[in-house]
């Protein structure tokens, strides 16, 4: 089988020529020609404004249709794409684009508002990504190649421009495709170098595990810009000949209801922090009266609850899914336990952008609650451990999707990546005799008890934020004691009346009944209430690292 990544998208765009592509949702939609015309004219741009094969693309915006060509064209012209989220702060973007020594940037137009062009010496241009003109140029070549595309286009392709016309640049498995900064809690972020080999694997991957047809409907509502989402909400679809929907705004749950119920998409890939939100608003309350807590003890009863329970979960992510993958963070396991219950299909998968992005995985019918799947096709999973059943290790990794190493950083490849290609990758897991991989932290959030015991903050986070009115928790070390900073669901709380003293003292209460569930070495010193959300990555982690300090 030809391992190239660029020959998916090439075929593709051949066989399903007169299929829909991509969508804005609410807004115009590509056919795959559209999208084919659409390359072919960055490509133009590209090549008369003296752009090389090899030179970095940076593009930094919200998902959107454009935002899918200007990087299907940065790789199928054979140059790096370097995607930016378009979350990260003015500095951050700077930064990325000068240390990626990016010749050009397609920028939203949030992005731009925000952007200094000479902060970024090294740029040739900055072109919109809303209709590609030019923002910012220091190319008279670019300047020309701009103002007359069209004529340019219709000298190259005088007679319409056809299917056969198209031809690629030819990609090898071990050249670089994609610099991918990490969400990056640091101050700056590394950039993975992620080659063809790693696009092609996972694209593979998803050809092999997912049921997806062309003309199928998908939504696209984690950032593109992030490999998770890239890979199984666009690559693989459009690989495939799928309808991509771009949501274009901020995918609060009332956005993607509405979505989900318009667009009914095939397959959901969500993260953690979504679904949760969904289950706890608006399915557990309905199931937490005393009559219904009755008849779900009820054996025949139940299975019917259960079962129209489930329909209606079904429903409200669009009733047409063949299952959700999840993936990107720890999932609430009271949560789970309740999806795992009215048998309800969902899977979790473990990756990360170093391998652009799966690692493991395992079929919804398959799959082991707690767990996170087992290491995905042409990858290879080990647990650093003596009792990998029993002692949590650390996960290494090797095969094709693993990059190449961390953009001019050595010393960070070096520490990340042994001479016999494995990946360490700085989480904690155990394995069982299945080969199914169970999370347990991240070796840097694991902290030390007062006789040398490991503590895995994650776990004992599980169970706090399953307690009345907290909304989100972090536990944190302080002269050697654990404390847990809590954001309460202050919406939930007044509206059962409570003052701010009565929650200071259900917190209180929650961390006396939270103890009976730990070991002496886990024990909850104090609770300290914070009175806004805690800060996240775009990935929709906490920033953990702005937390470590706080003073009680």
């Amino acid at each position: 089988m030809e391992q190239s990544f660029i020959a998916y998208v090439e075929d593709s765009i051949k066989q399903h020529w007169d299929l829909d592509a991509l969508t804005n949702y609410n807004g115009a939609t590509l056919q795959y020609k559209d999208l084919a015309r659409k390359i072919e004219k960055v490509h133009i741009i590209l090549e008369n404004s003296g752009i090389c094969q090899g030179d970095k693309v940076a593009i930094c915006g919200r998902n959107s249709s454009h935002w899918g060509v200007a990087f299907l064209a940065t790789l199928t012209y054979g140059a790096v794409a370097v995607p930016i989220l378009h979350e990260f702060k003015a500095d951050n973007v700077h930064n990325i684009v000068n240390h990626s020594e990016a010749k050009l940037l397609f920028a939203g137009d949030q992005v731009w508002e925000n952007l200094n062009e000479s902060a970024m010496p090294l740029l040739e241009g900055i072109m919109a990504m809303t209709d590609f003109t030019i923002l910012a140029s220091r190319s008279k070549k670019l300047d020309y190649a701009r103002e007359h595309l069209n004529e340019l286009f219709g000298k190259k392709y005088p007679k319409n421009f056809r299917r056969e016309h198209i031809n690629y640049h030819k990609d090898q498995p071990d050249e670089l495709a994609v610099i991918n900064y990490t969400s990056g809690t640091t101050s700056y972020s590394k950039g993975v170098m992620l080659p063809y080999r790693s696009l092609w694997s996972n694209t593979r991957f998803a050809f092999e595990v997912l049921p997806l047809k062309p003309g199928d409907k998908v939504i696209s509502m984690l950032p593109m810009a992030h490999m998770y989402g890239m890979a199984f909400e666009f690559l693989y679809e459009v690989a495939c000949g799928c309808h991509v929907f771009f949501l274009t705004r901020i995918p609060s749950p009332k956005v993607i209801f509405q979505a989900f119920a318009e667009v009914k998409p095939r397959i959901v890939i969500a993260v953690p922090l979504i679904i949760e939100k969904i289950i706890k608003k608006n399915v557990l309350p309905k199931l937490e009266t005393p009559t219904m807590k009755m008849l779900l003890k009820t054996p025949i009863i139940s299975k019917k609850i259960k079962s129209a329970v489930c329909k209606q979960v079904v429903q409200a992510f669009g009733g047409n899914f063949v299952e959700i993958i999840i993936g990107g963070a720890a999932f609430n396991q009271e949560v789970e336990q309740f999806l795992r219950k009215i048998e309800f299909p969902y899977t979790v998968g473990y990756g990360m952008t170093e391998c652009g992005p799966i690692i493991c995985y395992e079929d919804w019918s398959r799959f082991k609650q707690g767990s996170c799947g087992k290491a995905a096709p042409r990858m290879e999973v080990k647990i650093l451990s003596p009792d990998q059943e029993h002692i949590p290790g650390e996960i290494i990794c090797r095969g094709p999707n693993v990059m190449l190493g961390y953009y001019k950083n050595e010393e960070a490849t070096r520490d990340a990546l042994d001479a016999d290609g494995w990946l360490h990758t700085g989480d904690l897991a155990l394995m069982d005799k299945e080969g199914n991989v169970t999370i347990k932290g991240r070796s840097k959030n694991m902290l030390l008890g007062g006789n040398g015991q490991n503590i895995y903050p994650e776990e004992i986070e599980d169970k706090l934020n399953n307690m009345p009115y907290v909304s989100e928790s972090i536990i944190v070390q302080q002269n050697e004691r654990l404390v847990g900073l809590v954001y309460p669901d202050f919406d939930d709380a007044f509206a059962h009346g409570l003052t701010q003293d009565d929650l200071a003292r259900v917190m209180e209460e929650n961390r006396v009944a939270l103890n009976t569930t730990l070991p002496v070495y886990c024990q909850i010193w104090k609770m300290k209430i914070y009175p806004e959300e805690f800060e996240k990555t775009p990935k929709r982690s906490i920033k953990r690292f702005l937390y470590q300090e706080a003073k009680g």
